[in-house]
């Protein structure tokens, strides 16, 4: 009996001393196939850390050409006259205000670009270079429209500076480095992608947008800094955010480097900026008015009307063509018109590839100078006597284009004659001269193509 129970109990161990050995082993295996998937899986990873870091050393570069040519620009205005007695007494003149922003030095003698609302207003103008050198600034000029406004300063030195890229060939989903002094912080650098091109951020207004839309940071102070591509080339200026805080939200937006390139050229050339006219109005298509005008296009411009004697309408453009490229820049909204219009010039010819009968058509067309005066977001022109007939008055100017949202909600639409404001005949757009931006309108009369007048009264 004690022999059969020795004999149990010596089974009965080794049994435990086997299940020990197997699972000992078999464990250690499990964890040892297991880490050894971890390294696989790390190692597939490596092209994508590889491309990252290289990714890291283009941003590297492209910030360290890019920094020392962005400087803090400094507004200095003085607004209005004494307005308390202590003013008075101490003859203060008014209030000093400063304004801070950015500005991008694109040639070694010193012409800088920035924004014409970083600079509006200003009694004197002062930039800090990154090396905290200040330079008093002159301005050259500048165009409110784009938003864009031209400095000198000068030095004893040749001038680091940043190289234009052809904005034109950037791409969605490109990264970028936005360079400027947003909340006086000097040279701060903040990276993104191109997240849209030709974003206009107003449909209604008198400012024909077109801008690079980014989802690099961009703040107060950024504004006139530099928007650039990984080789440190200028690719845009930031100009404005979206934000119902006033702060960044996700979304910047910066004028192309063609426009302010332009403009600059423009300024220094003229003194003032040259705009190229195609001589056509209309709008971009979408799914709702291709329905309503029968047509199978979702894309593209519109002509819905012709300017007489403008470049269009010698090269043969009709209402209903829908222009779809310009120069084999692809036309997909009014925003891409107009962007790629704002970096031409009268005189400028351009390819303008359009759909007319289901059928694509090129056309050289040569742009013209503006015959039009713009006006509370409306574009004006005067009237010949054939359509002073037609509208039933003797005298007028006619609405060519709407940007007005106000005006277009109150009834008033393009083709409309304005005729009145504030009880002054309008006969003619020199007329318009006398209004300034202070002058109260307290009514206006227009009246509709087929001689119906409308009287609005503003309180």
């Amino acid at each position: 009996m004690k022999k059969l129970l020795f004999t149990f109990l010596i089974s009965l161990f080794g049994g435990f001393i086997a299940l020990f050995i197997h699972n000992f082993y078999f464990d250690h295996s499990n964890n040892s196939i297991v880490e050894e998937k971890d390294n696989t899986v790390n190692i597939s990873f490596n092209p994508v850390s590889n491309k990252s870091l290289s990714a890291e050393n283009d941003f590297v570069s492209a910030a360290e050409k890019t920094i020392h040519s962005v400087v803090h620009v400094k507004n200095t205005s003085v607004s209005g006259g004494n307005s308390s007695l202590w003013d008075y007494f101490n003859n203060s003149g008014g209030k000093t205000r400063v304004g801070m922003g950015s500005g991008v030095i694109i040639s070694e003698d010193g012409y800088i670009i920035t924004n014409n609302h970083v600079i509006e207003n200003a009694s004197t103008i002062e930039v800090t270079t990154n090396d905290n050198k200040t330079y008093n600034a002159e301005l050259l000029g500048s165009d409110e429209v784009s938003d864009i406004a031209v400095l000198k300063i000068v030095g004893d030195e040749s001038f680091p500076y940043v190289r234009f890229a052809d904005s034109d060939q950037t791409k969605i989903g490109e990264w970028v480095l936005a360079v400027g002094n947003p909340f006086n912080l000097t040279s701060t650098v903040t990276a993104g992608i191109i997240s849209a091109k030709s974003r206009d951020l107003n449909d209604f207004d008198s400012k024909n947008q077109s801008f690079i839309q980014t989802d690099a940071a961009v703040n107060s102070g950024n504004s006139g800094g530099a928007l650039v591509n990984t080789n440190g080339d200028l690719i845009g200026i930031n100009t404005a955010i979206t934000s119902g805080t006033g702060g960044f939200v996700g979304y910047s937006f910066a004028v192309p480097s063609n426009v302010a390139r332009k403009i600059f050229e423009d300024i220094i050339e003229f003194g003032n900026v040259q705009k190229g006219l195609l001589g056509v109005t209309g709008f971009g298509l979408n799914s709702k008015s291709a329905n309503e005008l029968n047509i199978n296009l979702t894309e593209g411009f519109y002509v819905n009307d012709i300017e007489i004697e403008m470049g269009a309408f010698k090269a043969g453009i009709i209402k209903g063509d829908v222009i779809i490229s310009l120069d084999n820049i692809k036309i997909e909204k009014f925003s891409d018109l107009s962007g790629y219009l704002s970096t031409k010039r009268p005189g400028d010819k351009i390819s303008v590839g359009i759909i007319r009968d289901n059928k694509n058509i090129k056309l050289n067309v040569t742009l013209e100078k503006n015959k039009y005066l713009n006006f509370l977001g409306m574009q004006l022109k005067n009237m010949t006597d054939e359509e002073l007939e037609t509208y039933k008055i003797t005298y007028g100017v006619k609405v060519s284009n709407l940007r007005n949202s106000s005006l277009y909600r109150m009834g008033i639409k393009q083709n409309y004659a304005l005729t009145e404001i504030n009880n002054q005949k309008i006969k003619k757009t020199e007329d318009l001269l006398s209004f300034n931006s202070s002058m109260k309108i307290n009514q206006m009369i227009f009246v509709s193509p087929n001689g119906e007048k409308e009287r609005l009264i503003f309180e």
